[in-house]
């Protein structure tokens, strides 16, 4: 039995790994997938592909360009969620910021640099017209936890991570969310090691058919509102506006949206250069 590692955040995104695992859907195809949860997100995953440590990434679109780029072995081979994540903007309940523009020349708490969390806050202070080079500055935080301790401490001043992920932490008076920050393309990919394709492409194409085949339905399955309610600890309310308002994909993320997404962080320098889609990219 062939023994695959994969990653991803231990969020509601990823449900559907957790149940084809459960159905023991991989085991009838003589692969043994282990899941593996990444709190740390995007960065946390790209240096455990990098290490070895996962074959298989369910990971942010613009972290994993991004680390392509920076010398990532890695290749993205579908697009898992079309469409975009919604950011919240968040600051501890206490804190004296009311609006983002306040926020202009704080401290961002990040998960690490490369991350989602870091690279949102750019496309955030672009979007609020802010000065790149003035107007930010960072603190990393390594995950949800930290950045409760830190924004509550006082260490940062504002967190961006997915706003439903991070309700429960606004209803339960942690954090306040006071702007919403959506990204401008597909939210989640998914990524391989270069090594893993050329030797196990007949077991990926497997795994990929199995999770397509269960996001595909997934908004069928039987009180799927109340499944995801229950095992995030989220209100049913807030689960059924973000499955309305979510979509899936099984195909490979197309040129144009590869290139906007460089484009965009290569205005922002967060990128050195802009690549062919063919080095990002594998078409199984």
């Amino acid at each position: 039995m062939k023994k695959v590692n994969v990653g991803g955040v231990p969020e509601h995104f990823n449900l559907a790994w957790y149940l084809t695992l459960k159905n023991g859907e991989y085991k009838e195809e003589n692969i043994n997938l282990r899941w593996h949860d990444y709190y740390g997100g995007t960065g946390a995953m790209c240096k455990a592909l990098r290490d070895g440590d996962i074959d298989i990434a369910v990971i942010l679109t613009e972290g994993i360009i991004k680390d392509i780029i920076d010398g990532n072995p890695s290749k993205i081979v579908q697009t898992f969620v079309q469409t975009p994540l919604n950011w919240g903007v968040h600051v501890a309940n206490h804190s004296n910021y009311k609006t983002v523009e306040e926020l202009k020349g704080t401290k961002a708490a990040i998960s690490r640099y490369g991350s989602g969390s870091h690279l949102m806050a750019y496309i955030n202070a672009e979007n609020n017209e802010w000065n790149l080079e003035k107007d930010l500055d960072f603190e990393v935080i390594k995950n949800l936890d930290g950045a409760v301790e830190g924004l509550t401490e006082g260490v940062a001043d504002y967190f961006l991570w997915e706003k439903f992920t991070t309700k429960p932490l606004v209803d339960t008076g942690i954090f306040r969310r006071i702007d919403n920050c959506p990204s401008p393309w597909p939210c989640f990919v998914i990524a391989v090691r270069e090594d893993f394709i050329e030797s196990n492409k007949k077991e990926l194409k497997s795994i990929l058919n199995i999770i397509n085949n269960t996001t595909i339905e997934f908004k069928d399955i039987p009180y799927i509102d109340k499944t995801i309610a229950n095992r995030y600890e989220q209100q049913l309310e807030d689960v059924q506006e973000w499955l309305n308002i979510t979509e899936w994909s099984q195909e490979l993320i197309d040129e144009k949206t590869i290139m906007n997404v460089q484009e965009k962080l290569f205005t922002l320098n967060i990128i050195p250069k802009i690549v062919d889609y063919e080095q990002l990219t594998h078409n199984l």
